[in-house]
């Protein structure tokens, strides 16, 4: 079972895990990304196209899903705003064993950086406003799975 939602609603953690693991499958790993509040952060605004948004996230489940022989996968994004302490991005990843769920989570992270329409803006609490560009760090990490 695959499973992929954008959304601008909070995400409810332990619903989720609930709802991905009444397989009763082997292994889950996971993933919960959180806004940072470094340097006076009050706000980070993920503004997205929500068809391409969706089809590249379902993309890449689907890729990793396929290369891991996940059981389940669960990979929801925020969009929107939010401020620092909320959850972005939760991934869960289920596979008979936890090798298979723990890479695929890791290659989800690491991919969803560099190959999803997501921009980024964060606002400060004196009053800058920036757009974040992925990081050469970021293209490292995806450049790994290729």
């Amino acid at each position: 079972m695959i499973r992929v939602a954008v959304q601008s609603g909070a995400i409810d953690v332990p619903a989720e895990i609930d709802l991905h693991d009444a397989g009763g499958h082997g292994a889950t790993a996971s993933f919960i990304g959180r806004v940072r509040g470094d340097d006076g952060l009050i706000e980070l605004f993920l503004e997205h196209h929500p068809v391409m948004t969706e089809a590249s996230l379902a993309d890449l489940a689907h890729v990793a899903a396929d290369r891991w022989q996940l059981a389940a996968l669960t990979l929801i994004h925020r969009v929107g705003g939010m401020t620092p302490g909320e959850t972005i991005v939760l991934i869960l990843a289920s596979s008979r064993h936890r090798a298979e769920a723990l890479a695929a989570c890791e290659f989800l992270i690491d991919r969803l950086k560099t190959d999803v329409m997501l921009w980024k803006r964060e606002t400060f609490s004196d009053g800058r406003v920036q757009w974040v560009e992925p990081r050469e760090g970021d293209h490292a990490r995806a450049g790994r799975w290729d």
